[in-house]
């Protein structure tokens, strides 16, 4: 199997489905404040490093809520721009979201969502599908349930699908920490991912 080159902010853009506040009450699997703030993550390094970032959203008028309000500080402009779905389970069966994507000309998906087991695993699946290299970050994901995230884990790695963490996406991303993306990648990787786990005793 051919393996996908490095992804780089340059052949890169950073998809997050779903990451609103009523849905994200749904994560169990892994702590919420930690899959919040990974995410925050992901939003940040899209902002420093002019990565392309689609955001979306589902029934935003119902128990699902907005968007979290972080986003729309980090990225004001994709937080404007975000689709908003009616009721379509597959992001990827928008038009509009798809479309979005494919406009970024960037080959390589970032991809995060709540709830991974149906709100990201299906999209992810469906990107590897048209040709793109795609990886799903899941500690900026969650399920309420531990057997349905160890399901829609293997049904998306099965598929194509590379799963990875925040920390070692980073890593990728700057390839050289000495770097200037490096030495901003390295910051944000401190404060706001390793720096909580140094605090603790």
């Amino acid at each position: 199997m051919i393996q996908p080159k490095r992804f780089t902010p340059e052949n890169s853009a950073i998809i997050l489905i779903d990451h609103q506040v009523g849905t994200m009450q749904l994560i169990k699997n892994l702590p919420l404040d930690r899959v919040i703030r990974h995410t925050l993550v992901l939003a940040k390094v899209a902002s420093k490093l002019g990565i392309p970032t689609i955001l979306t959203s589902s029934q935003e008028d119902r128990f699902q809520g907005p968007l979290l309000p972080e986003l729309q500080n980090i990225l004001p402009v994709e937080f404007e721009r975000r689709i908003k779905r009616q009721g379509i389970v597959n992001a990827w069966e928008q038009a509009d979201f798809a479309d979005a994507i494919r406009n970024t000309g960037r080959t390589h998906l970032i991809m995060a969502g709540a709830t991974t087991d149906v709100c990201l695993v299906f999209p992810t699946i469906s990107a590897v599908q048209e040709g793109f290299h795609v990886q799903a970050v899941m500690d900026a994901s969650g399920s309420p349930f531990d057997q349905s995230e160890e399901l829609a884990q293997r049904r998306m790695a099965d598929a194509g699908v590379v799963l990875t963490t925040t920390n070692t996406l980073l890593a990728e991303l700057a390839h050289d920490w000495s770097s200037e993306a490096g030495t901003r990648i390295m910051e944000m990787l401190m404060k706001d991912v390793l720096g909580p786990v140094m605090a603790k005793p």
